[in-house]
């Protein structure tokens, strides 16, 4: 027997109940706090959000992201492979402790929060050039996103890749489709090596998987440390076609 338009709706409504009534207990039994300060009602409260320490992009290095690097970087050497990077906040305070409830206490609903700062510092930096005259971001150049990959380890110890969730949530407020065409086959936790280390961690771990041949892509991470997973993901879709990789992250770290 068909179902009709009245039990699909009644079905969908009594859905909709249930999932109310689930969030509510859930809020009961465990309020929602500030990331940062503790503050009940938000995961980042109306006084967090007005301190973020952003980074001003019209000063940050156009190739790596770092803070006042804009003329002389003390983090690069101005040759990375990617053609412009954009970083949101230092890596301290507010950046740290989203990042490491959404990796590490499973906080899911911190990935839209995290894509809202990265499209806002895009948005900044789309009235900044890198330094062949062209704007530091525009959607409009872009065909797709993609995201540096968690290691396998990690994907099974948290159940879940954190970018890919942040990636989502980004592809729908720049309207830029998600390219899930790159895995990290093997590799320790980046967290505990040094510059060269991670370098060698991470030469010939990164495959891509998808055609990305002629596109112009933006690349997404939580946190660029020495910038070895960007750049090694940045050439590794070079290598495989790619006409561009333009590269965003939440944090810098400086």
């Amino acid at each position: 027997m068909e179902e009709t338009a009245y039990e699909s709706g009644s079905a969908m409504s009594l859905l909709a109940w249930c999932t109310a009534m689930r969030d509510a207990a859930q809020e009961l039994l465990w309020p929602t706090r500030c990331v940062c300060c503790d503050y009940p009602g938000e995961l980042l409260c109306e006084s967090c959000r007005k301190s973020l320490p952003w980074i001003e992009q019209r000063w940050a290095c156009p190739v790596c992201g770092a803070p006042f690097g804009s003329l002389i970087c003390t983090e690069c050497k101005k040759d990375w492979p990617s053609r412009s990077c954009v970083c949101a906040l230092p890596f301290r305070g507010p950046a740290a402790q989203m990042v490491t409830c959404l990796k590490d206490s499973h906080e899911l609903r911190l990935a839209p929060v995290i894509a809202a700062a990265m499209a806002t510092a895009l948005d900044e930096a789309s009235a900044w050039p890198v330094t062949d005259g062209t704007l530091r971001y525009d959607t409009s150049s872009l065909d797709a996103l993609c995201y540096v990959p968690a290691t396998r380890k990690a994907f099974n110890r948290r159940g879940f890749d954190h970018m890919e969730l942040v990636s989502h949530e980004l592809a729908w407020l720049t309207s830029l489709p998600v390219a899930d065409v790159l895995v990290r086959d093997t590799g320790k936790d980046q967290r505990s090596l040094g510059r060269e280390d991670r370098q060698a961690n991470l030469r010939h771990a990164i495959d891509v998987v998808g055609d990305v041949s002629g596109l112009d892509l933006l690349l997404v991470d939580d946190v660029i440390t020495t910038g070895a997973s960007v750049c090694a993901c940045t050439e590794a879709l070079l290598e495989k076609g790619a006409h561009s990789v333009s590269i965003c992250a939440l944090a810098r770290v400086w």
